[in-house]
């Protein structure tokens, strides 16, 4: 094999915050500069094992030359179906040393969903995980006139070639033609397309959203400069590469270096949390909640556990709000705090490898009261924000700097700020350079060189942001009652460990309901340890005793809201909403309409002896 030398690793300032021209060059100065440290660690057969960074360069190297081999040129698209490993990033490198674009597909997708996909970005060549998708793709290729090749990274089938053997091919091209790899690599630059991410579809058909080497440069820049990881730090990385918000990770890693074990087998996550012990790790809301409902619905079990639980809480509590406010946590308090640290808090840091840091959350609002939780344990989640058409991180709160409630302060380098209906305008690198094939699609995002967003927000006193609903997800009474669901359905998944997911429903209705997937989980065990013995996702959710439990976090609630937000009725849905039935994005965001339209009779029944146009709230 031809020398691993990487003659496009430009960059401008000093090295610790260098700006480089193009994610291949921040790439080849990652390798060159630690080719000897652990770079990334993945599993094989329950077995991890560590590449350092010079033998990730070597592999992304060979299969870049491999695609070259395969004919793939500038401005092609490669598609990347599978889940999150390590072969995912280095085939993702190597895609882009090439001059092609990655077109991300989640392995979730639906069958539509990925034809729509693969047809319309016009991908040459499709990396597919195992045998399954691949039988996927085949099955799509009488509608995909433009893809040629299809690679399997891990089995066999005699009419694809193996990721193994795309190397070995990559591997005799760069004997053969030293200075291709270079010549082609060196000639990528920012403003070239580096990435077609696919929006998640909550509404209508899925838009390629075109970001640019540059943006991504943007953000790996923009995340050193954070601190939240760093060289010293054990990095978990499980969420889906194939969306914006583990792609901002992906290249948060090549930027600092930090050490970092890729697997998406989200089965295995306790598992593996314990296994690699990590200092760092980001997840979606619906991860910290579920946590959180295993954790309180276990508490529950038994009186003494319940008693000791809600004590170390209470405390944890104190002095997490002591602490947001800057006060001084006094002698007293802090005694007690350690009592429960030792007894409790400790415990459940110890779920999640016992030496985490840092949580990130994004992709979709963590409430304020699931933020405290943590807190309260010795957890500190920092909330952020951003949009796929805005490479995905474009806010956060930081260690020293956070406010709950709020997606934190802009990144450096973010433009941000309020239309005059309070939408959010962001502006910046990190923009998208638009919609693929669809101008009219972009020319309605982006007005003057403004992304609008189409959440509504507003900058409180020290500049930190608050989301407080989609623009076109406000419920609007038929009195005129203006309602944001979103922080509704977080206060009450917050507050509930039998609640997994909350959907508030009530548009140009009189009163609000609501519909609620129980954590089918949490509720079975409260079941077995209460002789109700084992059950059915149906029979649970129709039993009585399970809808009291929800009924009184309902009623907690209520207390807190107006009388025309409150929630009057909820249906307990008999099974958990499903990415196969539509009813969630790959990204696990709820399709909103469609679940709507999947439990249309439970709606409609609500509202069976209402007279439409008569609110009874004055």
């Amino acid at each position: 094999m031809a020398a691993s030398t990487y003659q496009s690793s430009t960059w401008r300032g000093s090295d610790s915050f260098a700006s480089f021209d193009s994610v291949v060059a921040m790439w080849h100065h990652r390798l060159l500069s630690t080719p000897t440290t652990a770079g990334l660690h993945g599993r094989k057969g329950g077995t991890w094992y560590t590449l350092t960074w010079q033998a990730c360069g070597r592999r992304a190297r060979a299969i870049a030359c491999g695609l070259q081999e395969l004919g793939v040129v500038k401005g092609d698209r490669v598609a990347l179906l599978s889940s999150t490993r390590p072969e995912w990033i280095l085939v993702d490198m190597a895609i882009l040393a090439t001059g092609a674009a990655t077109t991300t597909l989640y392995p979730a997708a639906s069958m539509n969903e990925t034809r729509h996909i693969l047809r319309d970005s016009g991908a040459k060549v499709c990396v597919v995980e195992n045998l399954a998708q691949a039988d996927r793709v085949r099955s799509l290729s009488a509608d995909l006139p433009e893809l040629e090749h299809v690679v399997l990274i891990e089995g066999r089938d005699p009419d694809m070639l193996t990721l193994a053997e795309l190397e070995q091919r990559g591997s005799d091209f760069d004997q053969a033609h030293p200075r291709a790899y270079d010549t082609r690599s060196s000639a990528v630059m920012g403003e070239d397309l580096a990435t077609l991410i696919y929006t998640s579809g909550t509404t209508g058909t899925p838009k390629g959203v075109m970001l640019s080497h540059d943006a991504w440069v943007f953000e790996g820049e923009a995340m050193d400069k954070l601190g939240l990881l760093s060289p010293n730090d054990r990095h978990f990385l499980f969420l889906p590469l194939a969306h914006s918000f583990a792609k901002v990770l992906e290249l948060a890693v090549i930027r600092t270096g930090v050490p970092t074990a890729v697997d998406g087998n989200n089965r295995d996550l306790p598992a593996n949390l314990l296994a690699f012990r990590p200092t760092v790790m980001a997840a979606v809301p619906r991860v910290f909640e579920k946590l959180h409902n295993r954790i309180v619905s276990e508490a529950k079990l038994s009186p003494v556990r319940k008693e000791l639980f809600e004590r170390a809480l209470e405390t944890g509590l104190k002095v997490s709000r002591r602490r947001q406010r800057g006060e001084r946590v006094g002698k007293l308090l802090q005694a007690r705090m350690s009592f429960h640290d030792r007894t409790v808090f400790s415990k459940i840091r110890e779920l999640l490898g016992g030496r985490m840091k840092t949580l990130i959350s994004g992709g979709a609002p963590l409430s304020k009261g699931m933020a405290e939780f943590f807190h309260a344990s010795g957890l500190l989640i920092l909330e952020g924000y951003g949009l796929t058409e805005s490479a995905a991180a474009n806010f956060v709160n930081r260690p020293g700097r956070y406010r709950f409630g709020s997606v934190g302060l802009p990144l450096e380098g973010v433009e941000a700020k309020l239309s005059t209906d309070g939408e959010v305008l962001i502006g910046g690198r990190g923009v998208m350079q638009g919609y693929w094939r669809a101008p009219k699609a972009t020319s309605e995002a982006i007005v003057d060189g403004w992304l609008h967003t189409g959440d509504i927000g507003h900058f409180d006193e020290a500049g930190f942001l608050h989301i407080t609903d989609r623009k076109k997800a406000l419920v609007v009474t038929s009195g005129g009652k203006n309602i944001a669901p979103a922080p509704i359905e977080s206060r009450l998944k917050a507050t509930s460990p039998w609640i997994s997911e909350v959907l508030l429903h009530g548009d140009k209705r009189n009163f609000c309901v609501a519909l609620i997937e129980l954590d089918f989980e949490a509720v079975a065990k409260w079941a077995e340890s209460n002789g109700l013995g084992t059950m059915a996702h149906r029979e649970l959710a129709a039993h009585p005793q399970v809808r009291a439990l929800v009924q009184e976090d309902v009623r907690n609630l209520n207390k807190d809201l107006a009388s025309f937000e409150s929630i009057k009725d909820f249906a307990l849905l008999p099974r958990p909403l499903s990415i196969e039935k539509g009813e969630r994005t790959p990204s696990l965001k709820l399709r909103r309409r469609v679940v709507e339209e999947h439990f249309a009779n439970e709606l409609q029944a609500f509202y069976a002896d209402q007279v439409e146009g008569l609110d009874p709230e004055p």
